[in-house]
């Protein structure tokens, strides 16, 4: 019973010792996941925070890419505003010198009435005087007129020659800007490598040191496992040359108390055989045996007492090593622990001064970059302050410019006007004169031929034809086409793409504006609107069809209303275009024009 009792106990302490041991391992195993955890939650931070900081420096060059981008296009809005002054100023230059060309016409046609005038009144009393001094005055006139081109040549080379000097000039400032330009991008193109460098080798860095400290942590991982298993393999080791060594003293007790009982058998049947044979000296010599086998008894007793004394003094030395081994284990469990703690508090310390250091870094790039969006937003405001200056010092001239080109258009319009009631009026009178004199001339004519005929009596002759008018094709480059609109916009967009095809464009702002030019220069093609102010493109297609001068210019009218056909043809409109229309339609009509005419 005393023998199961200790097996028992040996038993439930090797019992508890495994548990101790597996709870052990438990919670190791628990530390290193919860560490491993750590470490990857820690990575996760560093990923993110690798993120944020990309994402920031994205942010930063999309800023930098977006404040070129609009310094770039308040340069171009200035240049544009530059590049539209010029503009300006040669159609005012322009504006000026069609005016005094004007001008020296009206005074031509003025001194021409006026000599003709003188001449009618003297010209029967002084025939002869008359065509002299009208000589005179036609080489007087030849001598002004020679003079009067040499001056507008000589003009015209100076205002080239300036237009050639303006044109280098801005050629030469365009170039200086876009060297200016080419060497800012590439400076700021530096900077961006730069910076994307610098970016590179702190990731790089980084990264690097996050893989070294995760290779520490790993190697000292692995060292602690290491250690733990050797530990937990001598703990082993340990338990099993205990149990191996009470397993012997087990089997060497039961194999001393079988030896024991053998003999003690072997004895009894000694004494009973002794018995038998000395039945009469056997009960003195079974006390004697019965005293000896009592010492021996006791011997025996004390001798197994004195072995379990020592078996328990040899356990108790044994559990007092087992458990200063474990004391031992546990001292360097916990100084490892507390190498791990310290190591991963210094490892948490350099983590947060790199994370410290790592947000300076985000602020001062911070700093830098509101400070360039302050510079950018400065310069943008200064660009923006000069651009409405050019645009504010632009509209003043434009509009001091487009006063002075109504005023002087009205004035123009007003002699214009009025010379051209007085040519009309003088061609009416010579078309009557000329049709009374063909009058006169075809009755004389047929007068002739009537007696010719009554004295020959040939075959009857056929009518007169009138000269058809002969179509000769022109080449855009000698094609004038003239377009007739209120609009601004229009006539740009227009007299650009018939520049592009080469053709000569000349601009009318209405009706009116278009007779007075079509006087002075009978434009190939007409192109009018509908809706203008004085005059509208019908009333302009029925003065330019009831001219017998001006009957045969093609008309091409532009409109939106599809109503409008039938009025358009009425008034002798050749082509009728919808609103948008194609520009290669309205070149392939002007083409037509020009190889067939209106037929």
């Amino acid at each position: 019973m005393l023998e199961d009792t200790d097996q028992a106990k040996e038993f439930a302490r090797i019992q508890a010792e495994k548990d101790a041991a597996e709870e052990a391992e438990r919670v190791e195993a628990e530390r290193l996941a919860a560490a491993e955890r750590a470490a990857a939650e820690q990575a996760k931070l560093d990923r993110l925070a690798g993120l944020e900081r990309e994402r920031l420096e994205a942010e930063r060059l999309a800023a930098v890419a977006e404040a070129e981008q609009r310094a770039a296009d308040a340069e171009a809005e200035r240049l544009e505003a530059v590049i539209e002054a010029a503009r300006l100023d040669l159609e005012r230059l322009a504006a000026a010198e069609e005016a005094e060309r004007l001008e020296s016409e009206r005074r031509a046609v003025i001194e021409a009435e006026r000599i003709e005038g003188e001449r009618i009144a003297a010209a029967e009393a002084a025939r002869v005087e008359a065509e002299r001094i009208a000589a005179a005055e036609a080489a007087r006139l030849e001598a002004e007129r020679v003079a009067a081109a040499e001056a507008a040549r000589l003009e015209a080379e100076r205002l080239a020659a300036a237009e050639a000097a303006r044109l280098e000039a801005e050629r030469i400032a365009a170039a200086e800007a876009a060297r200016l330009e080419a060497e800012r991008i590439a400076a700021a193109e530096a900077v961006r490598v730069e910076a994307e460098r610098i970016a590179a080798a702190d990731a790089a860095r980084l990264e690097a040191e996050r893989q070294a400290a995760e290779e520490a942590a790993r190697q000292e991982a692995q060292r602690l496992a290491d250690e733990q298993a050797a530990q937990l393999e001598a703990k082993r080791i340990a338990d099993e040359h205990a149990a191996q060594l009470e397993a012997q003293r087990i089997a060497d007790e039961q194999a001393a108390q079988l030896e024991a009982k053998r003999l003690a058998d072997e004895h009894a049947a000694q004494l009973e055989a002794e018995r038998i044979a000395a039945i009469e000296a056997a009960e003195r010599e079974a006390n004697r045996i019965a005293a000896e086998d009592a010492a021996r008894r006791e011997a025996e007793r004390l001798a197994a007492e004195e072995a379990e004394r020592i078996e328990a003094e040899r356990l108790a030395a044994v559990e007092a090593e087992r458990i200063e081994a474990e004391r031992v284990a546990a001292e360097e469990a916990a100084r490892i622990e507390a190498d791990r703690l310290a190591a991963e508090e210094a490892a948490r310390l350099e983590a947060q001064r790199l994370a410290e250091a790592e947000a300076a870094r985000l602020q001062a790039e911070q700093a830098a970059k509101a400070e360039a969006e302050r510079i950018a937003a400065e310069e943008a405001a200064r660009l923006e302050a000069e651009r409405v200056a050019a645009e504010q010092a632009a509209r003043i001239a434009a509009e001091r410019i487009e006063a002075e080109r109504i005023a002087a258009e009205q004035a123009a319009r007003a002699e214009t006007v009025r010379l051209e009631a007085i040519r009309l009026e003088a061609e009416r009178a010579a078309a009557e004169q000329a049709a009374q004199a063909e009058a006169q001339r075809i009755a004389a004519a047929r007068l002739a031929e009537e007696a010719a005929a009554k004295q020959q009596q040939p075959a009857a002759p056929a009518a007169p034809i009138a000269p058809a008018r002969v179509i000769e094709p022109k080449a855009a480059a000698d094609t004038v086409v003239m377009i007739a609109d209120d609009s601004k916009v229009v006539r740009v967009k227009t007299n650009r793409l018939l520049v592009n095809n080469q053709f000569q464009v000349a601009m009318a702002e209405d009706g009116l504006d278009a007779m007075k030019q079509i006087a002075e220069r009978m434009p190939d093609v007409l192109i009018t609107d509908v809706e203008m102010p004085g005059m509208n493109g019908f009333e302009l297609t029925r003065h330019v069809r009831e001219n017998p001068l001006t009957a045969h210019i093609p008309v091409i009218m532009i409109s939106a209303e599809e109503s409008y056909q039938t009025k358009a043809a009425d008034a002798g409109v050749d082509v009728l275009l919808g609103k948008p229309y194609s520009d290669t339609v309205m070149i392939d009509h002007i083409q037509r024009f020009m190889r067939q005419g209106r037929g």
